[in-house]
């Protein structure tokens, strides 16, 4: 094995990018590029039954999304393939048969049935299940007789007595395992699929690995991948297993949690950003030097260090996402703000798909009066609103601000003086502002409060002038009216 940095991550073609699948090969990707190493992706498709149809092109699709690129994977080539395990089988039986001629595996032909009734009986015992070893030493007559019957066997991993396996972890330090705490493993299933252990230690050999950074939840497989490259004298990888990443009620990220979304492809179609979500994610289990949080992916390759993995779950604070998103976007050309947004708004139906120059050019004016507050591109809906309604409603809050006595007065003198506007533009409108401050002597929120609320019905919002600009003329004095009617102005 050379001294090369070479890395990997290794999904599944099961579904769509999970957060956490994201956050190992972000890490991986770091990793190798921090030490000028390689990155590869390395499908793991022997579980057909689990597969579905594009799993593979998603993951793959998705991760170039959030800006990883990679050195060698199926979609590439490169010099340690083939990159996907179901066209590497031929390698494994090799291995395999190996491990049976050095009498260090063997075949076991126990049902299903009959491995059940075991583990219920060590349960009724108080035992932990594991495998008893009752074909470790069959006979040639009784494989005979197994064959016989049609029975197809596994290969089972002939687990060595009395063995400490210990190696250390690059987040947890020195982890052990004992040989007596596992029964002998399947390595190849009775369908001649080898398993995730046996295949995975034979991939990381034969492809170079030189570190392996997973998730916690694979702790207990590192000593099996251990014993199988003890069997064949081979240097294991080095290890390090990242911490959990929890919810905000520190509960365990579950693909069944509807609290938080699970999948990178919903953040895309929700319009947040991948810098932002390849910043975010970056920081799920590992913290950089300072309190600075907002990092482009060259800085974070450049200031990456293993040596600060958490050993602290992560907690996913979707507050902070959509902060740090909004930071992103702030940060964003107004053309690329506005290519974010603009699909949301036509997939809601508030703008048609065709739009003459006129009506873009308005909209593209809407979108940029959010820019400084927009979270994801999505939540454009949501604060556009007062521009599609026609009619707009008054809540108590806002009620209480048109009650004011000075109220009456100041939206009378303010229509008055756009009725006889004949430029109806944020510029003319603001000068409007500071006529009617100096004919009503209103000014400061006693002015501007009352206004915004009779012409967008809310009490926070963007750049008034230009709001009022955008609304146009006769909606803005249609809204004056009626509040005034209804103040029996």
């Amino acid at each position: 094995m050379s001294n090369e940095v070479r890395v990997r991550y290794a999904p599944s073609p099961t579904g769509h990018l999970h957060i956490g699948n994201a956050r190992t090969a972000l890490f991986n990707y770091l990793y190798a590029k921090h030490f000028d190493g390689k990155f590869i992706i390395r499908t793991e498709d022997t579980d057909e039954k689990r597969n579905v149809e594009g799993g593979e092109e998603s993951q793959l699709k998705f991760l170039k999304w959030l800006g990883l690129e990679w050195d060698e994977g199926a979609d590439i080539g490169g010099n340690y393939g083939p990159y996907r395990q179901t066209e590497r089988l031929e390698m494994y039986n090799n291995y395999v048969n190996e491990l049976l001629e050095k009498n260090l595996a063997y075949k076991c032909y126990m049902s299903e049935e009959e491995l059940e009734a075991e583990r219920e009986e060590q349960r009724a015992n108080g035992q932990v299940p594991k495998y008893s070893g009752a074909h470790r030493d069959l006979s040639q007559e009784q494989i005979a007789a197994f064959e016989a019957e049609g029975r197809k066997p596994s290969i089972r991993f002939r687990v060595p007595a009395a063995t400490t396996y210990t190696f250390h972890d690059m987040v947890r330090g020195n982890i052990t395992f004992e040989s007596s705490d596992f029964g002998d493993w399947v390595i190849v299933k009775k369908n001649g699929i080898p398993t995730y252990n046996f295949a995975v230690a034979i991939d990381d050999h034969l492809m170079e690995i030189s570190h392996v950074l997973r998730g916690e939840e694979h702790i207990s497989n590192t000593p099996k991948q251990m014993m199988v490259y003890d069997a064949f004298d081979w240097k294991a990888p080095k290890y390090g297993h990242m911490t959990l990443i929890l919810n905000e009620d520190r509960k365990k990220l579950s693909k069944r949690d509807e609290h938080i979304l699970q999948f990178i492809e919903q953040y895309r179609n929700l319009g947040y950003l991948p810098e932002a979500m390849f910043n975010f994610i970056s920081l799920l289990g590992w913290s950089p030097v300072g309190e600075e949080e907002i990092f482009s992916q060259e800085k974070l390759i450049e200031i990456f260090d293993p040596e600060r993995l958490s050993t602290s779950a992560a907690i996913f604070d979707q507050q902070k996402l959509k902060w740090m998103n909004n930071e992103y976007i702030k940060a964003s050309e107004l053309d690329a703000v506005i290519e974010l947004a603009m699909p949301h708004l036509i997939q809601a139906g508030r703008l048609p798909e065709d739009m003459d120059e006129e009506k873009r050019t308005w909209a593209e004016n809407v979108i940029s009066l959010y820019r400084e507050q927009l979270r994801y591109g999505a939540e454009i809906v949501e604060l556009t609103e007062l521009f599609f309604n026609e009619h707009i409603s008054y809540d108590e809050e806002t009620m209480e601000v048109l009650r004011e006595e000075q109220v009456p007065e100041v939206l009378q003198v303010f229509t008055d003086k756009l009725i006889h506007l004949d430029e109806f533009t944020k510029d003319s409108i603001k000068a409007q502002f500071k006529a009617t401050q100096k004919e009503t002597g209103h000014r400061g929120k006693k002015l501007f409060m009352p206004i915004r609320v009779a012409t967008t019905g809310q009490m926070h919002g963007p750049e008034l002038p230009f709001a009022i600009e955008l609304l146009g003329k006769e909606v803005i004095l249609a809204r004056l009216d009626k509040v005034l009617k209804q103040l029996g102005a």
